[in-house]
């Protein structure tokens, strides 16, 4: 590819769950042609109504593209399409892969190596988001890139339709490492409110004194003074799933040990019993639920 942007270009986004597909109607939007493929078909319906091309098999879908995204949801399914299935082995010579899901550190890097055997002629880029839904649907995500910073101004575009900011932290892994340590930082946002909306039960405090003492207070982020009314209103429809936030944190477990964030450890067992006992599906904001809360 010779042009310094990507403006014109065809994309491939594989994996249309509620990141993939909001990324997708972002590029859409910003005018680029979008190929997609998905494993749940009616994700894809509304992307075909708004100019997408869905296709049967992934690697039909990046056949064409000059840049692939995929946001899968861990590291086997993104293996067992990119290489089992053909999918790296299907894309255009000198096409770019960006590797947008949250997988960890050390898959990143055990599939970059591969990738890069495979095809040395197709760049590898590590680039997973932070941010859910919301920002994912109004294009404000954190992109957290790492790999070949020469390929940068050819995914500006895609970035800039995407992202509020793109960061380029290093080496392959670089983001992926950046992306635990803010999903860490998330988790623990999301048991502090949970574990004080608990207190303020026990304590008598009325949930919706606490919600007032937080607004515009430095103790407290925008994050989590909503994740603390979506707990006080029991409202668990999934903007990012506690299954995922679980996930997140078994790979710090994974990639740093148990004693690099021992207090990520406990939360996820707590975590997982919860998904385990009737709040797999829902929104992280379910912390709450088993506390002395309303659930």
């Amino acid at each position: 590819m010779t042009d310094t942007t990507l403006s014109s270009s065809r994309i491939a986004v594989i994996g249309a769950g509620t990141m993939g597909a909001a990324m997708a109607k972002r590029l859409l939007v910003a005018h680029f042609d979008v190929d997609v493929w998905s494993r749940h078909e009616l994700t894809i319906i509304p992307l075909v109504d708004l100019g997408a091309t869905s296709h049967p098999e992934a690697k039909d879908a990046v056949a064409k593209a000059d840049v692939v995204l995929t946001m899968l949801p861990t590291a086997d399914v993104t293996e067992n399409l990119m290489f089992d299935e053909q999918g790296l082995q299907a894309m255009q010579r000198d096409a770019i892969w960006v590797q947008m899901a949250t997988i960890g550190p050390k898959a990143t890097d055990d599939i970059a190596d591969r990738a890069r055997s495979l095809r040395s002629d197709v760049a590898f880029i590590d680039a997973p988001v932070s941010g859910s839904r919301g920002p994912a649907e109004s294009g404000e995500l954190l992109i957290l890139a790492s790999g070949d910073e020469s390929v940068a101004p050819l995914l500006q575009d895609v970035f800039d339709a995407i992202g509020r900011k793109t960061m380029w932290l290093g080496p392959i892994g670089a983001g992926s490492r950046m992306k635990l340590i803010l999903n860490t930082w998330l988790a623990f946002q999301t048991e502090g409110a949970a574990e004080s909306l608990s207190l303020a039960t026990r304590l008598q405090t009325e949930p919706s004194l606490l919600l007032e003492a937080l607004r515009d207070n430095a103790l407290a982020s925008p994050y989590a003074v909503a994740k603390l009314e979506k707990m006080i209103d029991a409202d668990f429809r999934p903007d990012f799933s506690l299954d995922w936030a679980l996930k997140d944190l078994e790979l710090v477990g994974a990639d740093a040990g148990t004693d690099a964030a021992p207090v990520a450890s406990v939360i996820a067992e707590r975590w997982h019993s919860l998904v385990e006992n009737g709040s797999s599906g829902l929104d992280v904001s379910a912390a709450s639920r088993g506390l002395a809360v309303k659930s």
